[in-house]
């Protein structure tokens, strides 16, 4: 009956209005989060620990939060804003910015599962000129894997080899502590004999562990994307009958 299309027409919007809103005060979230990370770096660390500095390694973290979050703001914006106002153009935009999120993940994630070594390589071959050049250089950046290299027990990238003609190795003529069994006076004979490891095993190493949970998540994220962009073209389609 009309009005029975009516009822469940009027429960999809408010559906919509209220996970778009949960969406925007995520992203706000993140935004404030990555702002933080930003601004003060160092608490960050002393709040979520060695984690959080093995991941400022390798990315910088406070520009992943504020792009994320950004994004989620626009987002929720055009997906309450659409639904409340019964905006065509609005809950089109919606569709198409959601759509594009989507295809990029699943690409993203095609990319990983097939070419892992290929990243794998391709991150170590960023990271380690910019360690080989600002550790020991860069205070905010020697801290973060100082703090890495001691809590996680590892020693640059790859190896102590990450550290040859760098800043660090030109100035002091030994290898950061961390990189020897003991740690002082890190000569290459003593380097290479302590065999410690890189921090990025370390942190494959993590990841592999998390792997389902990682998997779960990226599922979900993914289920709720397509049930958003469904919600939104019913709604779109809906407003031509009213």
């Amino acid at each position: 009956s009309p009005g029975a299309k009516m009822g469940f027409f009027t429960f999809i919007k408010v559906m919509m209005i209220l996970f778009n809103l949960a969406i925007f005060l995520s992203g706000g979230t993140l935004l404030g989060v990555g702002i933080w990370v930003k601004v003060d770096v160092r608490s960050f660390m002393d709040i979520f620990g060695a984690l959080s500095s093995s991941v400022l390694q390798v990315v910088n973290v406070s520009y992943v939060l504020i792009v994320i979050g950004a994004i989620l703001l626009v987002i929720g914006f055009l997906g309450c804003y659409g639904a409340q106002k019964e905006s065509k153009c609005l809950l089109m935009m919606f569709f198409s910015v959601v759509l594009i999120i989507f295809i990029a993940e699943v690409a993203v994630a095609v990319v990983a599962l097939v070419y892992t070594s290929l990243a794998e390589s391709l991150l170590s071959a960023v990271v380690t000129p910019v360690l080989k050049e600002q550790y020991g250089k860069d205070a905010t950046f020697t801290s973060i894997w100082n703090t890495t290299m001691t809590k996680v027990k590892c020693c640059g990238l790859n190896n102590y080899t990450d550290f040859n003609d760098s800043f660090w190795y030109e100035k002091h003529e030994v290898y950061p502590p961390q990189c020897c069994d003991p740690p002082k006076n890190c000569t290459v004979t003593l380097a290479a004999q302590s065999n410690v490891t890189g921090c990025f095993d370390q942190i494959l190493k993590e990841i592999r562990t998390n792997a389902e949970v990682a998997g779960g998540v990226a599922a979900g994220i993914a289920a709720l994307e397509i049930a958003a962009m469904a919600v939104s073209m019913y709604l779109y389609c809906r407003l031509d009958k009213k």
